[in-house]
């Protein structure tokens, strides 16, 4: 009988591993326009919503047993019954369960942005990005090239294939929550999609040698006309240099 009741418990308990799992899968079919950096602050906002709720719970739990059983005087000895195998087993079994549902379908939450985050949009404006020690080249698709310094227009993908002349270097672009590396001999990849108009930091985070730290430029997210006119004015004339 006991056998029995375990295996119950265990299916029991197994449901919400389960029911979370396909939830986390069913929210890779959305539709909307995915912006990465609104998708890994969501993730981390949920992340953090579980971990007070399941911090709260246990708290409560654990003040209530703390009150329940506490000595009226220092004479008092303990009275409490054995528990039963089922019972033992529910106290290791439930905690588990709840920790693990949760991981596995933040897990699996994190594996969707990552793919939709790996899946470039179609129309995504492409800048090519070449680094070396200890700076960053940037060549944009009208010819024009720029020196620590990616100029992009607002409100669209940006696609940045990553080269590296030398060694290996790592692309970070915190405001928009993308990092990447750059490998010599091939060529990278990782997108991200500015909404608004403003300057952002771009750096190395990958230790590539004396003036490591000092590898650093900026993204400047301009509206779509004076992205538009930038590119007019500064790309290369027919028969003339950049």
């Amino acid at each position: 009988m006991g056998k029995i009741n375990i295996k119950r418990l265990v299916r029991l308990f197994s449901i919400p591993i389960i029911l979370l799992a396909c939830a986390a899968h069913a929210t890779g079919g959305d539709t909307t326009e995915y912006i990465p950096h609104e998708g890994w602050d969501e993730l981390w906002r949920e992340m953090m919503i579980d971990i007070a709720a399941i911090g709260i719970m246990f708290a409560l739990l654990t003040v209530y047993l703390l009150i329940r059983y506490k000595r009226k005087s220092p004479q008092d000895t303990g009275t409490a019954k054995k528990l039963s195998p089922v019972a033992a087993l529910g106290w290791v079994l439930i905690p588990v369960f709840v920790f693990l549902a949760d991981d596995i379908y933040l897990g699996l939450e994190n594996f969707v942005h990552y793919k939709k985050f790996r899946n470039v949009p179609q129309n995504a404006y492409t800048v090519e990005v070449m680094s070396y020690m200890w700076g960053w080249e940037i060549e944009y698709s009208e010819g024009i090239k720029t020196q620590n310094e990616m100029r992009v227009p607002a409100g669209r993908p940006v696609h940045v294939k990553l080269k590296s002349r030398d060694v290996i270097h790592t692309l970070f672009m915190p405001d928009f929550r993308v990092k990447w590396d750059a490998l010599p001999g091939t060529v990278q990849y990782l997108w991200f999609y500015p909404t608004k108009v403003g300057e952002h930091v771009m750096t190395c985070t990958e230790f590539c040698g004396t003036l490591h730290s000092s590898m650093h430029g900026k993204v400047i997210v301009m509206t779509e006309d004076d992205f538009s006119r930038w590119i007019e004015e500064n790309k290369p004339k027919e028969g003339g240099a950049v």
